[in-house]
């Protein structure tokens, strides 16, 4: 299994809360020196209070082979050409070391806070993603641009616009998904998919890795190199008593992103639509104290790993490694022996492969998962 970090070690998914550890752009360059001596394979950025493009040229600027990406970046603000640029001059910059990771956003977000139009998201981003592609030809092999889709025609380049070619050409494309067309999109025009959080290892495996290799028959696409890479809901500390506080943070995430009515296929597929339909109402009535108490410790247990530092290692790679290539994990590292420990958990880890999981999502066998 591959490892990767989002900036600062130990920052933890919030929800729509702010982070309790935002990240400091000043001190990304050190951060990722760091993240490079503990092992890790990526470095990755989400796209919320910092330009992730600004943020990665840091890390990659500071580093020798860690691997950069977003992780992810709002992809429709951006026009194909725009998205193509940034994604190129990084790739130029690090040397072929970054994966573009796209998410789509939800209607409101692309109309309120973006102020764009929005269109139906699947085919939306498989045009898209064509479109940058397209781009990103015309500028390695000097081919005319000229790309009639469904959402975007472009077909003009001059040399003055022109990138020309770089040494590493190919950069993956990973999408964010939880539904099922967007799964399909991803076997059909991406590198990889990035779950959500509250996709469970059997919704991984049931629901989703089934379209992903509908999406690669139907192209006649190899998903010989084609990525999973989670971020798991996770609570861990170094003791019982700070775990304690750490479980009382993920009941809450859970229950947020229960009553998010984007994710209620990830939960609809354990039986529990009622219950994020009550959560949605309370949502609604504004009642957020009330939304953790939805969520059992059955609930908890089933989207949140949970364990203390010497057990979380082996409980996530339990959970994930049959259908996870990749995945985003951290504790924070501010005292002695933080970083000795965090770099035998992440060794331990790498060390796992990715042998189970590659079968499972080029669908050659069936395993049966955990949750």
């Amino acid at each position: 299994m591959d490892m990767e970090t989002l900036l600062p070690l130990g920052k933890v998914d919030p929800g729509l809360r702010t982070p309790s550890e935002p990240l400091d752009i000043h001190k990304v360059a050190d951060q990722s020196k760091l993240v490079e001596e503990i092992g890790y394979s990526s470095v990755m950025t989400e796209e919320t209070k910092d330009d992730p493009f600004t943020v990665l040229t840091l890390a990659a600027n500071s580093t020798e082979s860690l691997g950069i990406g977003t992780a992810v970046t709002i992809t429709f603000p951006r026009s194909p050409t725009v998205m193509a640029l940034s994604a190129w001059t990084l790739q130029k910059f690090s040397k072929g070391r970054f994966t573009l990771g796209l998410g789509p956003q939800v209607k409101a977000h692309i109309e309120r806070r973006y102020g764009i139009k929005a269109n139906p998201l699947g085919p939306w981003m498989r045009d898209y993603v064509k479109a940058v592609k397209a781009v990103w030809n015309t500028w390695q092999n000097g081919t005319k641009l000229d790309y009639q889709g469904e959402f975007y025609n472009l077909n003009l380049m001059v040399p003055l616009f022109d990138a020309g070619p770089i040494e590493h050409p190919e950069i993956p494309i990973h999408l964010a998904a939880v539904n099922e067309y967007m799964c399909f999109v991803a076997g059909q025009v991406a590198d990889g998919v990035r779950p959500h959080p509250v996709c469970t290892p059997s919704f991984i495996e049931q629901e989703m890795l089934p379209q992903i290799q509908a999406g690669a028959k139907a192209e006649g696409r190899s998903l010989k190199h084609f990525k999973v890479s989670m971020k798991p809901l996770i609570a861990t500390a170094s003791d019982e008593e700070q775990l304690q506080i750490k479980i009382k943070d993920a009941r809450a995430r859970i229950a947020f992103y229960l009553s998010t009515p984007a994710y209620i296929k990830a939960f609809s597929h354990h039986g529990l639509e009622d219950l994020a339909n009550e959560a949605k109402l309370l949502s609604r009535a504004q009642k957020w104290e009330e939304l953790p108490h939805l969520i059992s410790d059955e609930i908890l247990e089933k989207f949140v790993v949970i364990g203390t530092f010497d057990t979380i290692g082996d409980k996530l790679f339990e959970r994930f490694g049959n259908v996870v290539t990749n995945s985003e994990f951290s504790i924070p590292v501010n005292k002695s022996g933080d970083k000795e420990q965090l770099k035998e958990i992440i060794k331990m880890l790498q060390s796992k492969g990715t042998n189970a999981a590659r079968l499972n999502i080029e669908g050659n066998i069936q395993i049966g998962s955990k949750v």
